[in-house]
């Protein structure tokens, strides 16, 4: 294979017209692989991973243009072309109203001068500056970007909690506002349990989750990933709880964040109990702080959801046992577990989970720093890859709404004589595909069929995080998952116990 980078000087784009563009790319015969992003220090970075870098592409400032190719020599000018074809057609996106879209956060406003909140998509180094602005127009903030640099959050959050404006983010990947779902987001009904998350997917699940038990949520508020970090000190999550706890429609409060500081996730439960509202709890560290009295402390989102559904309905409602009714035969080689996710929420929680049984998860996001992956690229022994981080997604679309990545990922496991069992997340509601399963399907039945022609068996464990509401049809997407042979569990926790169930009986 070829390796081509071009660069386009001073040629602006921003990342969603970026990441379509390799997406249509990576669809050319022969080309296996395109990325298209601008010139930032972390992007080039990211690049070099792939690729060693031109001196013209070490050389590129922030408002260049970096395109990189990967594919056969012949097709790569004709790639090219399509290239610049592609970069120079116009945009077709339009308002319902018919008014042309706009190019600035100023005529935007103008256009919607009752709007009160901003949803921000721009590369890191532009996203501070749109922060800043949309927060001294007096806007509350939805900052998807990453690439933030920790000060400017501090920076940013500070300013907005002293003006009362939510700053969510960066990195914020879900929000519930009003009942308008921000970034990834599920149909779910309004109620009474309003959540603050420093976890996009685990917003998504356990708001998910507490729908399929007919419960609603007033707010859910995301915070962004870094949030409860030492850095930050949980500046946004006790703005949320405030505001959540002074809302008479909230009447029980879910938090929800990934390795917390142990004495900033302290700091969250003491505010919470001072309120008086029924809180839950789920801190995904390896410390398990003491919570004081009126908070539920759950080990697994499907248990937060679970404990926040009782409180609101009054019922005692328990997270799905599952069981495991498929017999496998696999063949003396295979022993090992492997995970596919399409974000780091759940791909933490299920290597939890996998290691109070199996022991050391290697991962690209390991729970401990000696067990990260050499190269993310390639497994070893029981191993659990976050497909959703930057390393993956460098100018693609996010696994949630690509499945490229993943059915490549799953097609060369199923090559490894040694993997077993094979667990993976599907994620529905608005922003995701539209579609998963008929992409995932196909390919679940391929890997299986792969693994019994060298007889083998092949154990493929899904969870689906979702509403029977949500876009995708959640029925149809079970079905066709069950049709191609997978074993599909409600939740991320039930399916990663019963990956668990499966891999013990390896050689049982």
């Amino acid at each position: 294979m070829a390796i081509r980078f071009v660069l386009k000087p001073s040629q602006y784009f921003d990342s969603v017209s970026l990441m379509n563009i390799a997406a249509e790319l990576q669809r050319l015969a022969g080309i296996e692989d395109a990325a298209l992003v601008m010139g930032t220090t972390a992007n080039k970075t990211l690049l070099e991973a792939v690729a060693p870098l031109t001196p013209a592409v070490q050389d590129a400032k922030s408002t260049d243009l970096i395109v990189l190719l990967v594919g056969d020599e012949a097709t790569l000018p004709d790639a090219l072309v399509t290239v610049d074809r592609l970069l120079t057609e116009k945009p077709t996106a339009t308002f319902n109203t018919g008014q042309s879209q706009p190019r600035t956060l100023r005529t935007a406003q103008r256009m919607s001068p009752h709007a009160n909140l901003v949803m921000i998509s721009v590369a890191g180094e532009y996203a501070v500056a749109e922060a800043w602005a949309a927060l001294h127009q007096g806007l509350n903030v939805f900052l998807f970007s990453d690439n933030v640099a920790l000060d400017d959050e501090r920076h940013l959050k500070t300013y907005a909690i002293e003006r009362n404006l939510l700053l969510m983010g960066p990195g914020a990947g879900t929000a519930i506002i009003n009942g308008v779902g921000l970034g990834f987001a599920n149909q779910v009904p309004h109620g009474t349990v309003g959540i603050v998350s420093a976890a996009g997917t685990g917003l998504q699940e356990v708001s998910s989750i507490l729908a399929q038990h007919g419960v609603g949520i007033s707010q859910a508020i995301g915070v962004g990933g870094r949030d409860l970090s030492e850095t930050i000190g949980g500046l946004m999550t006790f703005h949320a709880i405030n505001a959540l706890q002074a809302d008479p429609q909230t009447q029980f409060i879910v938090a929800i964040s990934k390795l917390p500081a142990s004495h900033i996730a302290q700091q969250v439960m003491d505010r919470l109990a001072a309120s008086g509202k029924p809180s839950v709890v789920i801190f995904m560290s390896a410390e398990r702080p003491v919570p004081p009295d009126g908070i539920y402390l759950a080990e697994t989102l499907e248990e937060a959801a679970c404990f926040a559904a009782s409180l609101a309905t009054g019922r005692d409602i328990k997270p799905s046992a599952g069981t495991l009714s498929v017999q496998y035969r696999f063949s003396p080689s295979q022993r090992y577990l492997r995970g596919l996710f399409s974000g780091g929420t759940l791909c933490e929680e299920a290597m939890r989970l996998w290691s109070q049984h199996i022991g050391d998860v290697w991962s690209n996001g390991p729970l401990l720093p000696h067990l990260k992956l050499p190269n993310s690229h390639h497994s070893h022994h029981h191993c659990a890859i976050d497909l959703g981080e930057e390393e993956f997604t460098l100018g693609r679309p996010h696994p949630m709404i690509d499945n490229t990545l993943r059915i490549q990922r799953l097609l060369q496991e199923s090559h490894d004589p040694q993997v077993a069992v094979i667990q993976m997340d599907v994620v529905l509601g608005y922003g995701a595909h539209p579609n998963p399963a008929a992409e995932l399907g196909p390919a679940i039945a391929q890997a299986r069929t792969i693994a019994q022609l060298d007889n083998r068996d092949l154990a493929v464990i899904v969870s689906i995080t979702g509403t029977p509401n949500d876009p995708q049809n959640y029925a149809q997407q079970k079905s066709l998952l069950e049709a191609s042979g997978a074993v599909v569990a409600g939740s991320n926790a039930a399916a990663s116990r019963l990956a668990v169930v499966a891999i013990s009986g390896v050689h049982s």
